[in-house]
């Protein structure tokens, strides 16, 4: 065997492996769920938010805010939500956070990963903006690794473009 036709073979080798990862990529089957997020199912805010279920200190970490699709920007509700947690962490200054940006599976994954990050930053800031010491605040994204809910179609979308919040131990 020459050395081109060697070349010819790994070539094509390497390209049948990337069409065998891309097809097995793209097969997931999702469940839908209906969205209780405060927004319709075309993703428009409605002016509620969700204020979750946690188990720690009731608005701190209990409350998960949303985002619009391909946006870090805070909604009027994100806003409202987010004076709660604020309020809860000026009341506990011992008290820290991880504040975690979210995506939902649309995008590479590379671009959701730094679309959670925008997300995360922008909750900080606001929150900073409204009091909190920078010191009970960190921040990581988790892209779309982390999907609140199941499902490929925009009801499930909305549920995972959202920011949650962890109580940190450091």
């Amino acid at each position: 065997m020459t050395w081109t036709s060697h070349l010819k073979q790994i070539a094509t080798s390497a390209v049948l492996l990337l069409l065998i990862v891309s097809f097995t990529a793209c097969s997931k089957k999702r469940v839908a769920q209906a969205p209780t997020d405060g927004t319709t199912s075309s993703g428009e805010d409605t002016g509620m938010a969700d204020t979750g279920t946690g188990d720690s200190m009731d608005g701190c970490t209990t409350t998960t805010v949303y985002f619009e699709y391909d946006q870090s920007v805070l909604t009027s509700a994100a806003r409202e939500a987010l004076k709660t947690v604020a309020q809860c962490l000026q009341q506990n200054p011992n008290t820290r956070i991880q504040i975690q940006g979210h995506c939902d599976e649309r995008g590479t994954y590379e671009y959701n990963l730094a679309l959670g990050e925008r997300r995360a930053t922008t909750v900080k800031k606001y929150l900073s903006k409204l009091g909190v010491t920078n010191s009970q605040l960190e921040t990581i994204s988790y892209g779309e690794e982390r999907p609140a809910v199941t499902g490929a179609d925009e009801g499930a979308w909305s549920q995972n473009r959202r920011a949650e919040f962890v109580t940190t131990d450091r």
